[in-house]
C-alpha cells in the first residue's frame, strides 16, 4: 500500500476527530507573545487530546484513494499505448513510401531495358535494309513500326520519369515540413524553458524580500518591547520585599499604544500590584506604526521583575 495515501488518509481523518474534540470546548485564549525580563519562566504543558480513529473509515479511505491512483494510472497506460500506435502508423507509412519509390525505380530500368531491345532491333532492321535492298519497302515498313514501338516506350518512360520526380519532390516536401515542426516545437520548448526559469528566479526574489521583511520585523518587534519594558520599570515602585520575585501580567495595547487593558497573569502579589500600578501611570506605550509590527504587540506577556 502506497505509504503516501495511508498518511493522507490519517491526515484527514484525525483532522476531523481533532474538529470534533475541539467543538465541545471552550476556544482557546487568544494567541499572545512571551517576554521574560533577566530570567524565564517554564510555560505549563499544554493538554494533549488523543483522537481514535475507525480503522473502517482508515480502510475506506485508503480504498478509495487506491481506486483513484488506479484509475489515473489506467488513463496515463492508454495515453502511452496511443503515443505508441500513433509512432507505429508512422513508420508503416514512411516503409510503405520508400516501397513505392524502389518499385517506380524498378519500372523506370525495365523502360530502360525495353529502350534499349527497341533500338536493337531497329539497328537489325537497318542492317537488313542494307542486305536486301529488294526488300526496301519491307525493310522500311518494319523500321518504321520499330521506330513507332521506340517512340512510344521513349513517351512512357518519360511520364514514368516526371511521376518519380514527383514523388521525389512530394517526399522532400513532407521532410521539409516535418523539420520545420520540429523546429517549431524546439523553439516552443525553449521559450517554457525561459519562462519557467524565470518565473524561478522570481520566486527566489520574492523568497528573499519576504526573508529580509521578516527579519526587520523581529528586530522591531524585539526593539519595542525593549521600549516598553523600560517605560514600566521607570514607573514601577519597588519595596524590598520585592527583590528576587516578579509578576507575568497581560497588556493590551491601541494602534497609538493606549493602554486598554491590563491583568495580572500570576506571580508575587506586591510585584503583581506594583506591575499593574506601573502599566496605568504609563497610560500610553510606545508602539510602532508598522502595521505587522503593531501586530504582534497589541496583545503582549510581560515577565516583570524589580530591579535593584
Amino acid at each position: 500500500m502506497n505509504s503516501s495515501i495511508i498518511k493522507s488518509v490519517l491526515l484527514h481523518l484525525g483532522l476531523g476527530g481533532f474538529l470534533w474534540a475541539t467543538a465541545n470546548i471552550h476556544p482557546p485564549a487568544p494567541k499572545v507573545m512571551e517576554v521574560t525580563l533577566n530570567s524565564a519562566i517554564p510555560e505549563p504543558d499544554n493538554a494533549v487530546s488523543a483522537v481514535t480513529v475507525d480503522q473502517k473509515q482508515v480502510e475506506q479511505k485508503i480504498a478509495e484513494l487506491q481506486i483513484k491512483e488506479d484509475a489515473k494510472k489506467r488513463a496515463e497506460d492508454k495515453r502511452i499505448r496511443d503515443l505508441e500506435r500513433r509512432a507505429a502508423n508512422a513508420r508503416k507509412q514512411r516503409e510503405a513510401e520508400a516501397r513505392n519509390i524502389k518499385k517506380l525505380e524498378q519500372q523506370r530500368k525495365a523502360k530502360e531495358k525495353e529502350k534499349a531491345q527497341a533500338e536493337a532491333e531497329a539497328k537489325k532492321a537497318r542492317e537488313i535494309e542494307q542486305k536486301e535492298r529488294a526488300k526496301a519497302k519491307q525493310a522500311e515498313k518494319q523500321k518504321q513500326e520499330a521506330e513507332n514501338a521506340a517512340k512510344a516506350a521513349a513517351d512512357k518512360r518519360k511520364a514514368e520519369e516526371e511521376a518519380l520526380k514527383k514523388a521525389e519532390a512530394e517526399r522532400k516536401k513532407r521532410e521539409a515540413e516535418a523539420k520545420e515542426r520540429a523546429k517549431e516545437a524546439e523553439r516552443k520548448r525553449q521559450q517554457a524553458l525561459q519562462e519557467q526559469m524565470l518565473q524561478e528566479q522570481l520566486a527566489k526574489e520574492q523568497a528573499a524580500r519576504s526573508k529580509i521583511r521578516q527579519q526587520q520585523v523581529v528586530s522591531e518587534v524585539d526593539k519595542y518591547r525593549a521600549l516598553i519594558m523600560a517605560r514600566i520599570q521607570q514607573n514601577l515602585l519597588i519595596d524590598e520585599k520585592m527583590k528576587n520575585q516578579q509578576c507575568r501580567v497581560n497588556i493590551r495595547l491601541g494602534f497609538n499604544g493606549l493602554v486598554t487593558q491590563v491583568k495580572s497573569l500570576g506571580g508575587d502579589k506586591l510585584v503583581c500590584e506594583a506591575a499593574l500600578r506601573a502599566v496605568r501611570m504609563a497610560d500610553t506605550l510606545p508602539v510602532s506604526k508598522d502595521k505587522d509590527v503593531f501586530e504582534q504587540l497589541k496583545n503582549i506577556n510581560l515577565t516583570i521583575k524589580p530591579e535593584f
